[in-house]
């Protein structure tokens, strides 16, 4: 394989048109691949809205099947185009039973393996409990032609011990397809926290592993259709971070965007000799890591 890994990002503002949200994101994963993207990753749930903002039995009917009609449609694109390519689905496993899944597509157009989702937020705009039900696949990673693939979802980027396990099962890259914003009620001040916790706590799983990080988050208004609050303002900023936590890229809050950016292979080879956290873990003082609390 070689040493640098072009990865596409595609950062996109969505409408409630299925047909042209996945119509735009093929001419977004075109471009990605015509400046010679190996990898292309999408946001979270991408074919549509983030519908997690009410709760509606009718929402269901939007989940599908893996293999489905997403898996076929994005398997013959990356097929054609000789990519691999992380997508976001909403599952249906059986009836009453759907998991927020991550798919990674291998270059010939087959399933090189899925995540579900395992943390599954439960907060005002954000009723994910009520659509998913947490993952029960583990913290594996995906190997794929162009490395052995982390990938995690959204809500889950926020804890250590995801990160850290997809590391010491061979990750290379870690990747988050994400949909998180801001209310509209939220002070700039407070706006920027969160945006700073967002970015900071991801930049920590790239130092702490000696792993690239690949964040993708979707971007633009999406409205409350329960009017009870104003919608989310998704703040795209979706990012790639080297080992060492270096910004590699980072896309804008307000804009739909694509990009291509070269990730070195050999670095955190190179970053995990310099910086040998893995060799000094004092695994047999962490026990407690498994307890809900300790107090």
């Amino acid at each position: 394989m070689e040493d640098t890994l072009k990865v596409g990002l595609v950062q996109q503002a969505n409408t409630g048109d299925r047909i042209a949200n996945i119509e735009k994101l093929k001419r977004n994963i075109r471009a990605c691949a015509s400046q010679g993207a190996g990898l292309v990753v999408l946001q979270e749930l991408h074919n549509g809205l983030y519908f997690c903002q009410t709760e509606d039995t009718a929402v269901f009917d939007q989940a599908e099947p893996i293999p489905g009609p997403s898996t076929e449609i994005f398997g013959a694109l990356a097929k054609e185009l000789g990519i691999v390519l992380v997508l976001s689905l909403f599952e249906k496993r059986a009836p009453g039973l759907y998991h927020n899944t991550a798919v990674v597509i291998e270059k010939d157009g087959s399933i090189a393996g899925k995540y579900r989702k395992m943390h599954i937020p439960d907060d005002p705009a954000y009723y994910e409990k009520f659509y998913f039900t947490p993952g029960d696949l583990g913290f594996e990673p995906i190997q794929t032609s162009v490395g052995k693939l982390g990938v995690l979802v959204c809500w889950d980027q926020w804890y250590p011990e995801a990160a850290r396990l997809m590391a010491m099962k061979g990750a290379e890259l870690l990747i988050y397809p994400t949909a998180i914003g801001w209310e509209s009620s939220d002070t700039e001040e407070e706006k920027q926290r969160q945006l700073g916790a967002w970015v900071t706590v991801q930049r920590g799983h790239a130092v702490a592993n000696g792993l690239p990080v690949i964040t993708v988050n979707r971007v633009g208004h999406e409205p409350d259709p329960s009017g009870q609050t104003n919608g989310i303002r998704f703040w795209g900023n979706s990012f790639v971070a080297g080992p060492q936590g270096e910004l590699l890229t980072e896309l804008s809050n307000d804009n739909e965007e694509i990009r291509v950016v070269g990730i070195d292979k050999t670095r955190s080879e190179n970053v995990r000799r310099w910086w040998p956290f893995f060799r000094d873990r004092r695994i047999d003082a962490f026990g407690g890591l498994t307890e809900r609390f300790l107090i």
